[in-house]
Formats: C-alpha cells, sequence, structure tokens
C-alpha cells in the first residue's frame, strides 16, 4: 500500500467513525416539514427566539445591574453610611458594589449604552432608570470629592479621581461617550462639567504616536491596543456629535484608519490585539475581545459620522471586511472563541455579545445584506442567551487583560460573572435583536430547515426542495 492510498485509508476511516449528525435534546420548533423525523436533533438550540424571551433576559439583566451597584457614600473601613456632606472626611468612599464594579468605569460605560438602547427599542424607561441614578449621583456629588481632594489629596484613592483627573483613555472615553448620549436621549441630569473633562483628555492629554494614533505606554514603553479604539474613538465621535466640530469627526475616522493599519491582517480578516514600536514584527495574537472592540467602535463612529465625510465609505469598508472575518468563525454554538482563530481555546461571552450586536446592528442600518448576516446575528444571540441566568449574571466573560506577548496567558484568562465587560455588550445585543425581528424591511423566513433573512423590497423569495 503507498503512502497516498494508506493516507486515504486513514481518512475514510475516521470519517465513516464520525456520527451521522451532532445528536442533542433540542430539535427546531420552527421546521414545519412533513420530514420533521429526518431533521434530527440539535446539541443548542436552533430557534429564532422572540421578542417576549429576548426582553425576558434584558430584564433578568437589567435588575440585576440595578441591585448590584448602589449609588451611596460611605466610611472605607466601616461601611457605615455618611449623610453630611458639609464636610468631607478622608475615609469617604463611593460603595463598591458585590462584584466590586465601580460606577465610573470604562466597562459602565457601555453597561448605559446598552441600557439607553435598550429603552430606545422598547420604548420602555425602566431600562434607563439606572443610567438616570448613576448621573444624578455623580452629579450632586462632584463637588464633595472635589473638595475631599482639595483637602486630603488621595489622588488616585479618591473615588472621583477618574472624572476629577483622569490619565488615561479608560478613565475618559467611554463614560465620555455614554454621557453625550445621555444628554441626547434626555436621560439623567446635565453631565456637561465631565463631558468636558473626559473629552478634552482623550482629544487633547492622551499619548500619541507621532502621526496621531491615540497609544500607550504600558505595558510596553509605546503600543498600541485594538481596545483603544473603543476606548478613544467613539468619545471623540460623540463630540463632534455634540458640538458638530468637524475635527472631532477627522481625529475619529484617523484613528480608526491608522489602526486599522497597525494592527489588522487582511489575509485573516482580523485585529491583533495589540502592537509594541519597539518590536513590530513580534507575534500577532488574536484576541476575541479586542476584535469586538474595534467593529464596536467602527458601528458606533457610523452612527453619527456625517455620510458626506470623506472617511465614511472608508470606515463602512473596513467594518464590512472585519465582520466578514469574524463571522466566519462563529463556534456551532453560535458563540465564538477567546482567540478567534483557535478552536480549542473557550468560548468567551464579552465578545460574542459584541459581534452578534454590531452584526444584528449593520443588518438594521443597511450596511450589510440581512441575507448574508441575519441568521448569523440570530445565531450568536441564540448562543449568547444560553450565558445569562437565571439571576441576570452574564456567564462566561473574560476578565480584564492586557496586551500580552504569550498564548498561554491568554488562553488561560479566568472567566467570571464578576467581569463587567460582557453585561453592557449582552444588553446591546438583546435590544438589537428585538429591532431586527421587527424590522419591517425584512422578512424571516424558515425553509429547508433553515432562516432567511429576506427584504422586503427586493423581490427576492425562497423555496424548498421539500
Amino acid at each position: 500500500m503507498t503512502s497516498r492510498t494508506a493516507l486515504i485509508a486513514a481518512v475514510a476511516a475516521s470519517l465513516l467513525a464520525l456520527p451521522a449528525h451532532a445528536e442533542g435534546p433540542y430539535r427546531n420548533p420552527d421546521n414545519k416539514s412533513v420530514y420533521d423525523a429526518g431533521e434530527g436533533t440539535y446539541p443548542v438550540l436552533y430557534k429564532k427566539p422572540t421578542v417576549a424571551e429576548i426582553t425576558a433576559s434584558l430584564d433578568r439583566i437589567r435588575a440585576y445591574m440595578e441591585a448590584t451597584t448602589p449609588t451611596r457614600v460611605v466610611h472605607k473601613g466601616s461601611g457605615i453610611q455618611i449623610t453630611d456632606f458639609s464636610t468631607p472626611v478622608a475615609d469617604a468612599i463611593v460603595e463598591p458594589s458585590s462584584a466590586d464594579w465601580g460606577i465610573q468605569v470604562y466597562e459602565m460605560g457601555v453597561v448605559h449604552a446598552g441600557l439607553m438602547k435598550a429603552a430606545a427599542v422598547t420604548g420602555d424607561s425602566k431600562y434607563t432608570a439606572m443610567t438616570a441614578r448613576h448621573f444624578q449621583f455623580m452629579s450632586d456629588r462632584l463637588p464633595y470629592f472635589k473638595a475631599q481632594e482639595q483637602q486630603f489629596h488621595l489622588a488616585r484613592a479618591n473615588s472621583f479621581a477618574r472624572v476629577l483627573d483622569p490619565r488615561s483613555l479608560d478613565d475618559a472615553g467611554s463614560m465620555c461617550a455614554a454621557m453625550i448620549r445621555a444628554r441626547f436621549a434626555k436621560v439623567g441630569p446635565d453631565m456637561g462639567q465631565f463631558i468636558d473633562v473626559c473629552g478634552n483628555w482623550v482629544a487633547k492629554k492622551q499619548f500619541r504616536l507621532k502621526d496621531g494614533t491615540l497609544a500607550r505606554q504600558r505595558p510596553q514603553a509605546i503600543s498600541l491596543w485594538a481596545d483603544d479604539m473603543y476606548m478613544g474613538v467613539p468619545a471623540l465621535a460623540e463630540m463632534g456629535h455634540l458640538t458638530g466640530k468637524r475635527e472631532y469627526y477627522d481625529d475619529a475616522v484617523k484613528n480608526v484608519l491608522q489602526m486599522t493599519q497597525y494592527l489588522y491582517n487582511p489575509q485573516l480578516g482580523l485585529y491583533t490585539h495589540g502592537w509594541n514600536a519597539n518590536n513590530p514584527d513580534a507575534p500577532r495574537f488574536y484576541w476575541g475581545r479586542a476584535n469586538g472592540w474595534a467593529v464596536l467602535t467602527m458601528s458606533d463612529l457610523l452612527d453619527v459620522l456625517p455620510k458626506d465625510h470623506p472617511g465614511y465609505p472608508k470606515v463602512l469598508a473596513q467594518l464590512r471586511a472585519s465582520l466578514r472575518g469574524i463571522a466566519e468563525l462563529q463556534s456551532g454554538e453560535g458563540l465564538w472563541h477567546q482567540m478567534l482563530d483557535r478552536n480549542d481555546s473557550y468560548l468567551e461571552t464579552s465578545a460574542s455579545a459584541i459581534f452578534t450586536y454590531v452584526i444584528a446592528h449593520a443588518v438594521n442600518e443597511g450596511w450589510v445584506s440581512p441575507a448574508t448576516y441575519g441568521s448569523i446575528a440570530q445565531a450568536g444571540w441564540v448562543g449568547l442567551s444560553s450565558r445569562i441566568n437565571a439571576r441576570g449574571q452574564v456567564e462566561g466573560t473574560c476578565v480584564g487583560t492586557t496586551f500580552a506577548s504569550d498564548q498561554i496567558y491568554y488562553y488561560n484568562r479566568p472567566a467570571s460573572v464578576d467581569a463587567l465587560h460582557g453585561y453592557g455588550p449582552a444588553l446591546l445585543a438583546g435590544a438589537e435583536m428585538i429591532r431586527l425581528i421587527n424590522n419591517p424591511k425584512i422578512d424571516i423566513q424558515v425553509k429547508l430547515r433553515t432562516y432567511h433573512y429576506v427584504p422586503k423590497d427586493s423581490g427576492a423569495t425562497n423555496y424548498s426542495h421539500e
């Protein structure tokens, strides 16, 4: 037997050893075929979600977030609430959540974006009650913590340090964008004094490369993070939206396109997590959430960027290319892997939620074809919904992750329900899926045992051989 014949025989034997299809406890309830007995069962749920089901998931997340994000000032040691704000004390802090979340961290800015999206899609103002509460608290207590800083010089130990003295994009960008969106949505008080400080940091104080690209000086001396597309660009875009000044839009577009030049691999259709100026040819690692931040950035920018801006078609083309690369790597459970190009890495929730949102949003905005991407978004939500537990916790989210130089670190980052990164994206994804299901321009057909998102004005139709 030749080596080629032996190889063919080995492959044939391995194929014969495989089951005909994956079995499981689920049957597609939308499949009305007379040949349903031949459909078999699935190891994962495969169905179009209903608005009621999605809303129930959003409600659980909202209720959990409401219950776990107190807005009180307490003594750091005892936890006793402070009610007298006439004279600051040194140990006064904002009460941490049970999950140790801060109300001013960048992840909370994404939560507010998700809550405002849910309110806009459902018409139910209960979703923005937490945003209004948080922002009212921040507005009311800013003078107190400013006076505390002037008297005790606590620096980063001051609970309002991120807004009193931002020192990074993480401190400033996401919350700045959320506050501007809240102003447009008329949610909560006027956060102008916060917007001014945080917006100024992103636009004028953040460290940059010589070409103007937003950059970091940690952990490497001069480095780019794909994350920083989201930490900086949406704030710049919203500043343009708020002020009407073209310079903000120009800066936002420039950063998307220049970061793409440094970080994007067009052969894979993916962004590497980071780039080190002192070692630009280092190995590349395609971390899921970094790619999520990249596509969410482009989506958010396109939402407010004037269509006549010369950068609009360039950003749109890059978003389409990125979504194609990402969509091809969706797993058979609807979720995406922690390391997108490595199927042996675990299925991670926050990146999956961001991809689901951006794909659904791109369909709804007409940026990509519903026939191509509608069912991909649907599958993403079905997988994501399995990670939202009865308490409203979002399971399977990778904790905070730095720009690293080895796969062991990325592969083994823990996943936790206390990782806030998954909550905002899950809210965004659910809200946008409701919008997709209700999209009057799309007909969702169930034929050939699958789902076809068909544009109603295209004259297209699907047919069954059954």
